[in-house]
């Protein structure tokens, strides 16, 4: 079976669906063909791309 590779946009927006958790990540993966684990890596992805370090300040 040939692998399938699938756009950023499309990564992007299945798992912006997976973070706002309107449906469960079995029923998005049902929806869109994707296996389950899948969707979990790339919401991961998508959190730690989208979180932003807080500013400590300066140490001088």
């Amino acid at each position: 079976m040939k692998r399938k590779n699938h756009s950023a946009d499309f990564k992007a927006k299945v798992a912006l669906e997976a973070i706002r958790e309107d449906m469960t990540v079995a029923e998005l993966a049902k929806k869109y063909g994707v296996h389950p684990t899948q969707i979990g890596t790339w919401k991961r992805t998508a959190i730690t791309r989208c979180s932003v370090p807080a500013s400590g300040g300066s140490d001088r």
